[in-house]
């Protein structure tokens, strides 16, 4: 690819959450950044020039939870083929494209068939698409959570469904020999399970504790999704990098993620998508759970942010209602709850790519980093609502991708 100046930008670098007027900004041919300054700096030289006058330019949106093999509008959870769950999950990596995501990880992934795209991707394949952070299949208990038959005759599971340490280790090991970059625990029962409630404890504390002492020793790193109050807190005992959902989590416990540097990942629009468009659609138990912690999760992710919580963005885009491209719509509920406008920035760049261990790459644009940035009409720092916008530039690795 040539070196392309692009020129005349509001540019936000995403550290800092102001807007730098009449910036430019070279990509060489790598796809990195090689410098930035303003209309005042000398304008280094090119093979090409894009005018951006007037325009808003951004990190790209960094979303921490999604599940690629879901369908928004069929709530269906069972009895993929590998082949279907490949498929579905190309399709989706190009919707998220097109929203403005270009980076994301994948929580749960049956199969394992993020760990096999991701190593396509690092071969030069798929780079049309978001950057990869594979999970692989998550960690589940026998009739918990993540239980779930797949394949045409039901021959796979979803979640390893581990029943000791022991047990525990091996699944984490065999995820990594597929290439997985984050461990997925369930320590909670959830919306989607039917036999589970939100608050019932599912992975024991000795079987989390492994799961991330295996996992930190081969530099990967754990998230448990977590809803009821006690599974919150095990999880954050036995040391997980971060809590997925949180929605009964406790002030004592925000307290202790401030303190140990945890990472909180709301998810606020699937809560919000079932109370707007899930009546008589879902299965009712789906109904019945969210409406039972609904309030209170809003309440508590607010609370959690005011003390000063790290805040990562993810939509577990995927269940039902709730489409990748619905991603930008994560950044107005987090507003609506009370979070600064400084949060949201960073949860969805800087401090998401912290939480993945990327941040050398993404995240931010500054020299060295990777060319993964949005294009608007409006400023996102005004409104975060411009983010929605549909027709906006998308740039991955400094070469436009939608």
């Amino acid at each position: 690819m040539p070196k392309t100046l692009y020129t005349g930008m509001n540019l936000c670098d995403g550290n800092e959450i102001v807007n730098k007027a009449d910036s430019w900004m070279l990509v060489g041919d790598d796809g990195r950044i090689e410098s930035i300054g303003t209309g005042a700096d000398a304008m280094p030289a090119a093979d090409a020039t894009v005018d951006l006058t007037g325009k808003y330019v951004m990190p790209g949106l960094i979303n921490c939870h999604v599940h690629t093999m879901g369908d928004a509008l069929d709530p269906r959870l069972t009895m993929f083929s590998e082949t279907e769950v490949a498929y579905r999950s190309i399709k989706n990596l190009h919707r998220a494209i097109s929203c403005g995501i270009t980076t994301l990880r994948e929580c749960a992934s049956a199969f394992s068939v993020d760990c096999k795209l991701a190593s396509l991707q690092r071969k030069g394949e798929l780079a049309d698409v978001p950057t990869i952070v594979p999970s692989g299949r998550p960690m589940s208990i026998i009739g918990g959570h993540g239980d779930m038959l797949e394949g045409l005759e039901g021959e796979s599971n979803l979640g390893h469904l581990v029943s000791s340490p022991d047990e525990m280790r091996k699944a984490v090991r065999e995820e990594f020999k597929l290439g997985a970059k984050n461990i997925k625990l369930m320590s909670t029962g959830g919306v989607m399970s039917p036999n589970d409630r939100v608050d019932d404890t599912e992975l024991t504390v000795e079987e989390m504790k492994v799961a991330v002492e295996e996992a930190h020793h081969k530099h990967m790193t754990v998230c448990a999704h977590a809803q009821g109050t006690e599974g919150v807190h095990n999880a954050l005992v036995a040391g997980v990098d971060s809590i997925e959902h949180g929605s009964l989590i406790s002030e004592d416990d925000m307290r202790l993620m401030v303190a140990n540097g945890q990472y909180l990942v709301p998810t606020l629009l699937p809560c919000w998508a079932i109370t707007e468009y899930g009546e008589g659609k879902i299965p009712q138990y789906m109904i019945d759970k969210n409406k039972g912690f609904g309030h209170r999760f809003f309440d508590n992710i607010a609370k959690a942010a005011s003390l000063g919580v790290r805040i990562a963005m993810g939509t577990d885009a995927g269940t039902p209602f709730n489409d990748l491209t619905d991603t930008p719509h994560e950044l107005v509920l987090m507003r609506e709850i009370g979070c600064t406008v400084e949060q949201i920035m960073h949860a969805c760049g800087p401090t998401a790519a912290q939480l993945l261990k990327i941040d050398a790459d993404y995240g931010t644009l500054e020299p060295g980093k990777y060319a993964d940035f949005l294009v608007l009409d409006a400023d996102p720092i005004a409104n975060v609502a411009a983010v929605s916008q549909k027709d906006k530039a998308v740039y991955k690795h400094g070469v436009r991708v939608h």
